[in-house]
């Protein structure tokens, strides 16, 4: 922006000899125009920023009409006046004089001639090419941020472009005032950051891009309104010792003045990475979607051919294998918990998922299957690395993020449609061993505390089918009439989970936990007469360890 000292320092004002009678202290007010006057009145002709050419014919030799004159150029904003008085009106220059003492806005007088047509050109060429320099500055950072946004290019990258736009260090933030990415533009990362978050929640966040704060920090929110999701902040102090980078600073909430290029650049980084972030999401949900249908036609018998569904496979990642193993995460039911919440919990183990299969560099194909699972089919180069490939990818989840889910694998199979019928088995397996859990013997589903990581069909069987069987009231009743003699009686219950466990063995369970056989016997005898049953046919014993599993289960 061009200012009223920067006019005085023009040759052609120079010449006539300019002295500043008044308003020193603002001259660096900027200058939109200039503007060429001999009225008594320019009130209504100003829009303000303008800087007033005039002989003094307006005022003449009148104190009193000049400090009216002045007084009307403030009111209406007028960026200054210069007035040319030579020295053949010595009454005019006294009155000029006089009526500045009370003016607020800067009075140059000349008492040289000068060619007023002469200092417009000069200064409206200046003008305009300051716009055009504007314009093409503008022009510049619209392609540095738009190239910036088709190539999707990183947070970072994003915000090291700003800093060396604007020449000062940038920060990105979030609302938590956690620095997502920085560029410290020549200042010491360690001086940058140090005691941020504090810093940062003294200034205060503003739907607008503007200097906030104490230390006039310049910030521009990232996100769409009303959600916001971070803000972009130039500290105060930049290498070029002043705010912003050696800017002078605007006052918090205005765009004007010379904080407007900083504003410029500021705005269209956040919005670069507002539409990248949302470019990603939208990419993401494709993806997503994508494998998910890919995933359900897979399962629907006959709906593909075995080479159709390779060839799509691989399209989404899912290279040949000699192995497909189908593999289930079902995360733990949470009290009271709402479905959106089940989804926001699938959706982020979704995401950590593929990061990790990506890491790994583990071909896979991965979808949601219902609310709350998720259906894979991993490429195991050999049958003999199952596990292995398991045990790493289990492994990094769990380090990566608290471990609630369970996790169910069905046979591995070398034709990639077999393997996906078995994710209802690998289902089925994941569900009986997140109902399961160490109650029933297996650990945790997610493998702390020596617990598994991942659950197999032989690893679940009849508890399994029984855990998810426990709250079904047929379930429930069949256990309860089978142990309705005994159910209050702790040590007959006891006895009678030795002996099933034991096979009917009678002399093995006199061995582990009995001094004699004719007392087992004679225990074994009344606990079969209040059963009502014979504890030495096969089915009864099924029965009645079915029953005590059931029981258990119920707690």
């Amino acid at each position: 922006m061009l200012t009223v000292r920067d006019v005085l320092d023009l040759a052609v004002v120079r010449a006539g000899v300019p002295e500043v009678l008044a308003g020193s202290g603002a001259l660096e007010s900027s200058v939109r125009w200039v503007h060429v006057a001999e009225l008594k009145s320019l009130a209504g002709l100003l829009e303000g920023g303008e800087l007033v050419l005039t002989t003094g014919l307006a005022f003449e030799d009148s104190s009193a009409e000049a400090a009216r004159y002045l007084g009307e150029l403030a009111a209406a904003g007028a960026a200054g006046v210069v007035v040319e008085i030579t020295a053949q009106r010595p009454q005019a220059e006294s009155a000029l004089r006089q009526a500045a003492g009370e003016a607020t806005l800067p009075v140059i007088l000349l008492t040289r001639r000068i060619r007023f047509v002469e200092v417009t050109e000069v200064v409206h060429r200046m003008l305009v090419a300051g716009q055009l320099a504007q314009l093409e500055r503008s022009r510049q950072v619209h392609e540095v941020f738009t190239m910036l946004s088709l190539e999707n290019a990183p947070p970072e990258e994003i915000v090291a472009r700003t800093a060396e736009l604007i020449g000062s260090p940038v920060v990105l933030e979030d609302v938590a005032h956690l620095v997502l990415a920085f560029a410290a533009a020549g200042v010491p990362a360690s001086e940058l950051l140090n005691g941020w978050a504090e810093r940062s929640r003294l200034v205060h966040y503003r739907e607008e891009t503007a200097r906030a704060g104490d230390a006039g920090w310049l910030q521009a929110p990232v996100g769409l309104r009303g959600q916001r999701w971070g803000r972009l902040v130039v500290p105060a102090g930049g290498p070029a010792g002043g705010p912003a980078g050696g800017q002078a600073g605007g006052q918090a909430g205005g765009h004007a003045g010379v904080d407007g290029d900083d504003v410029m650049v500021l705005e269209r980084a956040g919005q670069a990475l507002t539409i990248n972030r949302m470019a990603e999401r939208d990419q993401r949900e494709l993806g997503h979607q994508a494998r998910a249908g890919l995933l359900h036609e897979l399962r629907r018998p006959g709906a593909l051919e075995e080479s159709e569904a390779l060839a799509r496979a691989a399209a989404l990642g899912l290279s040949a294998a000699p192995v497909y193993l189908p593999v289930v995460f079902r995360l733990d039911r949470r009290p009271g918990e709402e479905p959106i919440e089940v989804q926001r919990r699938e959706r982020a183990l979704l995401d950590l998922l593929h990061s990790v299969l990506a890491a790994a560099r583990v071909p896979a194909l991965a979808a949601s299957l219902q609310a709350g699972v998720l259906g894979v089919l991993l490429a195991v180069p050999a049958r003999q690395l199952e596990d292995p490939v398991l045990e790493r990818l289990c492994g990094q989840l769990a380090e990566q993020a608290s471990v609630d889910w369970a996790v169910g694998v069905g046979r591995g199979r070398p034709d990639l449609l077999a393997a996906a019928a078995g994710l209802d088995e690998a289902a089925h397996v994941a569900e009986s061993a997140a109902g399961l859990g160490s109650a029933a013997g297996l650990g945790s589903a997610a493998g702390p505390g020596g617990g598994r990581r991942f659950y197999r069909s032989a690893d679940v069987r009849l508890r399994g089918l029984l855990s998810m069987l426990r709250d079904d009231p047929r379930a429930a009743a069949f256990a309860e009439a089978e142990l309705a003699p005994i159910s209050q009686d702790s040590g007959a219950l006891d006895l009678l989970q030795r002996f099933v466990e034991s096979g009917g063995n009678k002399a093995r369970l006199a061995r582990h936990g009995y001094v004699s056989r004719p007392t087992l016997y004679a225990k074994l005898a009344r606990l079969q007469e209040q059963l009502g049953v014979r504890l030495d046919d096969a089915e009864s014993r099924t029965s009645l360890h079915v029953a005590l599993l059931l029981h258990k289960l119920r707690g």
